[in-house]
C-alpha cells in the first residue's frame, strides 16, 4: 500500500494544516518566456515525493508539455483565473498551497489554504501580494517553503 504524499504545517494557535497538492502558475512564476528558471527542476522533483504538483497554465508560448517532460508534475491548461479557481476547488483548497504572480492567480491563491506571490523577473501583479498569505522574490524560495515546513510556521505563526 502506498502512502499518501503530504505536508504537516504546525501553526501556534490553530488547527493542524495538512497539503496534498501544490498548484503552481507557469510563465513568470515558474518559467519566463516559456522556458523554466534555473533550479525549478531540481525542486520539483524533490516536492514531488512528498506533494501532487500540478501547473496550471494558458502556456502562453506553447512550451508547458515539452518544459515539464520527465518531471512529477501533471499540466491543466486553463485559460482564466475562474478556470484556475475551479481546478483548485476540484483539488479541495484547505489542502493546497498555490503558487503565482499574475492577475489570474489572484482567485486561486485567495482560496488556497497557503496562497504565495513570487516576485520574480517578470514582477507580480499587485492585487495578488495583497491577496498572498507569503510574498517571496524568487521562485526557489516557494519552492523551498513546502520541502522545509517550519520556515512556513515562522512565517505564518500568528
Amino acid at each position: 500500500m502506498s502512502q499518501r504524499k503530504s505536508v504537516a504545517i504546525n501553526l501556534p494557535g490553530q488547527p493542524p494544516l495538512t497539503l496534498m497538492s501544490l498548484v503552481l502558475d507557469f510563465n513568470g512564476t515558474l518559467g519566463q518566456d516559456g522556458s523554466l528558471l534555473p533550479g525549478v527542476r531540481p525542486r520539483l522533483r524533490k516536492l514531488g515525493r512528498r506533494l501532487r504538483l500540478f501547473v496550471a497554465t494558458a502556456d502562453t508560448f506553447g512550451t508547458a508539455t515539452e518544459s515539464f517532460e520527465g518531471l512529477p508534475v501533471e499540466i491543466k491548461f486553463v485559460k482564466t483565473g475562474a478556470e484556475k479557481l475551479r481546478f483548485l476547488e476540484h483539488l479541495g483548497p484547505s489542502r493546497v498551497m498555490a503558487i503565482g504572480n499574475g492577475r489570474n492567480d489572484i482567485p486561486m491563491i485567495r482560496k488556497a489554504a497557503i496562497g504565495v506571490a513570487v516576485v520574480g523577473p517578470e514582477g507580480a501583479a499587485g492585487e495578488l501580494v495583497a491577496a498572498a498569505d507569503i510574498v517571496v522574490r524568487d521562485i526557489r524560495d516557494a519552492l523551498d517553503l513546502p520541502a522545509n515546513p517550519l520556515r512556513l510556521t515562522a512565517t505564518l505563526r500568528k
